[in-house]
């Protein structure tokens, strides 16, 4: 049986912790383990995902939840659950017991550091890299038992489309890349070709990829990993030159003024690019070489293959004058680059971005700051010395990555720990029951403060293009390095809140000078233009974007303002400045004016804002609202929050909720959920937005019918149900938060129960 682990690996050799594994949680399989009754109650769960999948495409990430309802953090009897007629008032009673029953059962799968444990995957194209690098390096087996091995496979299985393909996530129709990284995976696995295990899962993904023109219809980040398995060319690639590494600081398409996760993606990949690497040609390797193309291989035109995408990939299509750079490069710069004596400053490149790779993985304790960077990087090493430390320290942090789940195994983004855990506090302490639950948040305080990055990164770090991080708090936990401005906004905004509360309830207040080092951080990060980007201030100028090689993102490569990231912002400096007037005070003034404009000048003439990495106009147009009203704006008096309510009033369904398809990121246009079904979540965002601008004054009646839409779909032990993905990134790809099914509807209800005065 699967087990979770909370903060352990202080016996691990390869393992490093800056706070002695603070939110660190991993997976181990333990055949042993369980009774007979909760080994068949996971099959049960697991058997009801795989008859109900297509109608359910995510797990309720039962495994964790039945872990921890097992154990000591048992609820106690709790009254049954309320649910009120149409014609019914909400009532008092009805609001408080709900609230009573959602936050006792989210106090049960509280882990002991203080985090709330919760999936963080929904991308389909996170997992087969993983599979093929450990192929590759010869360590897959080492890594990945039996029990991986079969937890991953049903993984796979559980998210085939019905025709017969695989989308890059898991709510997306079938895309060549997922088709054919789900492919290889099953065969790197050992299934076999004509399997007919799974409904003939296998047979039915190669005709679906051969159906659509084979795998030379797969966007770049496939062809990469195809290309390094060895079962696609290099000549098939667009180039990925290290040499840009050597271009001076000033030049605009240096790759040190990318944004960070472009960057960091481009430093191992030029490395593996110039290289030219390719693994061991294995018969299974020859085999898949004859079963993903629909020609015969020796026979493929590399060089038209360099530029073909499936059609049901392509969402960001290269301009004409990128297309033209890469046919330079790919027919001029390369062959020179590539002989002697120019080879001699592409050896020189290779040293500066393998430098890079191995500080980068350093300061984030072999974590790196995603998944896509962890392969790349744990392969990367690998390639430099198969014997070497990076490459152990990069195998022990593997398990960090995967999680498992009622579907199988996956790997995640990174773990959503700090940020789970800020918005979780924040929607408690909403509902004035402090008293109550006061183990639970001096639990969460000490995990807040745990979590806080206590130092800068080592040496010249501004030469290594990273930003200060003193003060800062990351998206998953401290070990992670990488300061994040809305994570560093909200974890501020909770050390304020709690420093104000009785320390015999919640722990001591956090340090003065900490909250000082996170206004420090929160202030370097603002734009001339007011706004707030997601990790480090802007470097590159916007047209850098067009050289966005990626086929199915967009706004990859430059760093940009984001109005959830502004708000947060907008909101800690604004409670700072209350509580410590004595601090910056003209320059968090000047700041916030500056970002409030930004908020102003970005709403939308319909009333919305975009929001980037929530599904979509309802998380943008909730953190629009909450910025305006941080910094005194009211209903009456600022026009954008009239406006705001009206666009959100207008999405309201018939069931009193509201339902916003991923298809709203992608397409930039509000789009209902398929049916006009609601969503929990983000009824629970309209219903923050509207509650906080004051619309209950104006007229309750919409309110109410949200509210009473979360009070009838609370679940008998008080959890609330998993519904559609929530969140989003670079546009086109969703994300689950799996925890935000319990936050928000607790922070709605406690919202409801201040402004109304039920307490």
């Amino acid at each position: 049986m699967w087990k979770l682990k909370i903060a352990e690996g202080h016996n691990e050799r390869w393992l490093t912790t800056t706070n002695n594994h603070v939110g660190r949680q991993h997976w181990e399989f333990d055949p042993n383990a369980g009774t007979e009754e909760e080994r068949a109650e996971i099959e049960r769960v697991r058997y009801n995902f795989k008859v109900n999948r297509s109608q359910v495409k995510q797990s309720s990430d039962l495994l964790m939840r039945m872990q921890f309802l097992r154990k000591e953090n048992h609820i106690d009897e709790i009254p049954e659950a309320i649910k009120l007629k149409e014609t019914q008032e909400v009532t008092n009673e009805a609001v408080t017991i709900t609230v009573r029953r959602a936050i006792s059962f989210y106090s049960t799968i509280q882990a002991h550091d203080g985090h709330w444990p919760a999936e963080s995957a929904g991308p389909l194209f996170f997992l087969p890299p993983m599979v093929i690098a450990l192929y590759v390096t010869g360590s897959m087996n080492d890594i990945l038992t039996s029990a991986h091995q079969l937890e991953i496979k049903r993984y796979i299985y559980n998210h085939q489309n019905e025709d017969g393909g695989w989308g890059l996530h898991l709510e997306g129709h079938s895309t060549m890349i997922g088709s054919v990284y789900s492919y290889i995976t099953l065969r790197l696995l050992s299934e076999k070709a004509d399997s007919c295990a799974e409904d003939m899962a296998v047979v039915k993904g190669r005709k679906w990829i051969l159906d659509h023109g084979g795998a030379v219809g797969t966007p770049s980040w496939g062809k990469f990993w195809l290309t390094v398995l060895g079962v696609y060319d290099w000549g098939g690639c667009n180039p990925m030159p290290p040499e840009f590494w050597l271009l001076p600081n000033i030049f605009p398409i240096h790759p040190g003024k990318m944004m960070c996760y472009g960057r960091v993606v481009y430093m191992p990949m030029s490395y593996l690019y110039a290289k030219r690497f390719v693994g061991r040609i294995t018969g299974l390797v020859e085999a898949l070489r004859q079963e993903l193309y629909t020609n015969p291989y020796h026979e493929i035109d590399w060089n038209k293959a360099r530029n073909t995408c499936a059609k049901e990939d392509l969402y960001y299509p290269h301009p004409f004058v990128q297309d033209m750079v890469w046919g330079v490069l790919h027919h001029i710069a390369e062959p020179i680059l590539t002989r002697w004596p120019f080879s001699a400053l592409r050896e020189e490149a290779l040293k500066v971005a393998m430098e890079h790779v191995h500080y980068n993985d350093q300061i984030s304790r072999y974590l790196c700051i995603g998944c896509v960077v962890k392969v790349l990087s744990l392969l990367t090493t690998w390639v430099e010395d198969p014997n070497g430390d990076a490459y152990k320290h990069h195998l022990a942090r593997i398990p960090d990555y995967f999680w498992v789940a009622e579907d199988g195994m996956k790997v995640q983004s990174f773990g959503s720990q700090t940020w789970d855990a800020t918005l979780a506090i924040q929607a408690i302490l909403s509902n004035n029951l402090a008293e109550e639950y006061g183990p639970m948040l001096k639990k969460a305080h000490n995990f807040v403060k745990a979590s806080q990055v206590l130092d800068n990164p080592p040496g010249d770090y501004s030469k290594m293009y990273r930003h200060t991080s003193k003060g800062s708090w990351t998206f998953s936990m401290q070990d992670n390095g990488l300061q994040v401005s809305d994570c560093t906004a909200e974890g501020l905004k909770v050390a304020l809140i709690y420093s104000q509360m009785s320390p015999e309830l919640v722990g001591e207040k956090i340090e003065i000078q900490r909250l000082y080092d996170a206004v420090n951080v929160i202030l370097s990060l603002q734009s001339e233009n007011g706004g707030f980007p997601a990790w480090e201030p802007q470097r590159a100028y916007s047209w850098l974007e067009k050289f966005n090689p990626t086929e199915f993102f967009e706004d990859v490569l430059i760093e940009r303002e984001y109005v959830e990231c502004t708000s947060s912002a907008i909101q800690a400096l604004e409670l700072f400045k209350r509580l410590h007037p004595g601090h910056r005070t003209i320059e968090i003034e000047h700041c916030v004016s500056r970002a409030v404009k930004y908020v102003e000048d970005t709403q939308n003439s319909d009333g919305s804002w975009y929001g980037h990495w929530g599904i979509c106009y309802t998380y943008g147009t909730w953190f629009g609202v909450d910025a305006l009203l941080a910094c005194g704006k009211k209903y009456d008096n600022c026009p954008a929050l009239p406006k705001a309510c009206e666009f959100l009033l207008s999405k309201q369904l018939p069931d009193g909720g509201w339902g916003e398809s991923y298809l709203s990121c992608a397409n930039k246009l509000y789009t209902n959920l398929d049916g006009n079904r609601s969503n929990l979540v983000q009824t629970s965002w309209a219903l923050l937005a509207l509650i906080k601008a004051g619309q209950a004054e104006i007229d309750p009646m919409p309110i109410n019918r949200g509210i009473r839409l979360l009070i009838n779909s609370q679940m008998e032990e008080g959890d609330f149900p998993q519904q559609e993905f929530t969140g989003a990134f670079m546009r086109n790809c969703t994300l689950n938060y799996s925890s935000y099914r319990n936050i928000f509807p607790i922070w709605a209800l406690g919202e409801y129960r201040r402004i109304t005065q039920f307490t």
